[in-house]
């Protein structure tokens, strides 16, 4: 019996050993440290494009916006935009605008200066019949010399001196006739200055200017459409070769320094099918400050660019480019087709070095990279790591150097 009994306790003590080593075991499986769950990403060669993206809009190249050449009355411009015109067609037309109204005062003056016209043309009058008198008169001193003369009873220096007194007294006459003659311009002055606005004159249409165009092409804008008082210099219409285009994009200045004549760009979002090629023609050499959407003022160049695809590729139906368009440039500054690359989710600044995680064992490694271009998604990498190495995308706060992760590849 006490052989029995003492067996059983044995076996007892032996299981209730082996139950707490398998708890141990499972507490400890439990509780040990878990990886942190990371999206990782394998380092490879491939193509690398750095570009200089900037929304941008079209314009047509040589724009030629014709204006009033003297102030009067536009009549109603009759083209509409996108009309065809050609070199010469008259595209406005000018005629005379009415006299102002005349205050009490400079009425009165005109009207004044009206009846001094009148008194001096009567003036005039009055001298051109006293200078007649005297010709009339001299004209027959002259008859009576010439018969003298011929009979001897005069001398031939008093026919000279009756010749002489003739010419001058014509002479008299002519200027008399021509100061009448000025005073009644003066009459006609004066009257002209007491003309007030009266709308229902009718206009010869002799006195219009027509305003042609200077080129042929479209319309692109009436800038002074409905009939009008305009002055001297005003703009009319524009007119250009809308399937003759360039791009302008507005380039923030820490960014155009790496641009210049000759780059290639891609022009995309520009509302047709596929993406169009250009070349940057000019980086326009200073700048100008422009407010952004957010208020922040930000220094701009301008940069000019050349479609180098034909115009059939944006000037077909459904998909045509026009003056004024917007559209996205990428610029394209630096490219290779086979470079080894990081992408940019992977890199994050530890003091004045770029590095990375690399995962080594199924931990993290702290490692400094050396990069050259960058991309708007991956970077050249010159040092610090090698191709079919693994490393770490968007490392979160839990992930420290020679920490535990556990391998979540992208798109899982």
């Amino acid at each position: 019996m006490n052989t029995k009994s003492g067996g059983i306790k044995l076996g007892r003590r032996f299981w209730g050993a082996v139950v707490v080593v398998i708890v141990i075991v499972l507490a400890g499986f439990a509780f040990r440290p878990q990886g942190v769950p990371v999206e990782v990403a394998v380092i490879g060669r491939g193509p690398l494009m750095v570009t200089v993206d900037e929304e941008a809009r079209t314009r047509v190249r040589d724009v030629y916006t014709v204006s009033a050449p003297l102030g009067g009355t536009a009549q109603r411009v009759d083209l509409d935009v996108g009309d065809m015109v050609a070199a010469g067609d008259t595209v406005a037309t000018i005629v005379p605008s009415d006299p102002g109204f005349l205050d009490r005062r400079t009425e009165a003056e005109a009207q004044a200066a009206v009846l001094a016209a009148e008194a001096a043309l009567l003036l005039a009058g009055a001298e051109v019949d006293e200078a007649q008198a005297r010709v009339d008169f001299a004209e027959r001193e002259l008859e009576r010399a010439r018969s003298l003369a011929d009979r001897g009873t005069v001398s031939v220096s008093t026919l000279d001196r009756a010749q002489m007194q003739a010419r001058t007294d014509r002479a008299t006459l002519a200027t008399a006739q021509a100061g009448l003659e000025v005073r009644r311009y003066e009459l006609a002055t004066a009257r002209a200055a007491l003309t007030q606005p009266d709308a229902t004159d009718g206009v010869p249409a002799t006195c219009c200017i027509h305003v042609r165009a200077p080129t042929s092409g479209d319309v692109l804008q009436v800038l002074h459409e409905s009939a009008g008082v305009v002055a001297a210099g005003t703009p009319l219409v524009d007119i250009g070769d809308a399937r003759d285009l360039e791009i302008v994009a507005e380039l923030l200045s820490t960014e155009a320094i790496a641009v210049g004549a000759g780059d290639p760009v891609i022009v995309t979002e520009w509302g047709g099918s596929g993406d169009l090629n250009g070349i940057v023609r000019r980086v326009e050499p200073f700048g100008f400050t422009k407010i952004s959407a957010l208020g922040v003022e930000e220094q701009r160049v301008i940069a000019i660019v050349d479609l180098t695809d034909p115009a059939t590729a944006w000037q077909q139906p459904g998909q045509r480019l026009g003056h004024g368009f917007r559209v996205t440039v990428r610029i394209v500054t630096w490219q290779d087709d086979d470079v080894l690359q990081v992408p940019l989710a992977a890199m994050f600044r530890r003091g004045a070095r770029w590095s990375v995680f690399v995962v080594e064992d199924g931990r993290a490694r702290a490692r400094d990279i050396d990069v050259g271009h960058m991309s708007d998604s991956a970077a050249q990498i010159v040092g610090g790591l090698e191709a079919g190495e693994t490393v770490i995308l968007h490392p979160s706060t839990a992930v420290v150097a020679d920490a535990r992760v556990t391998r979540r590849e992208t798109g899982e």
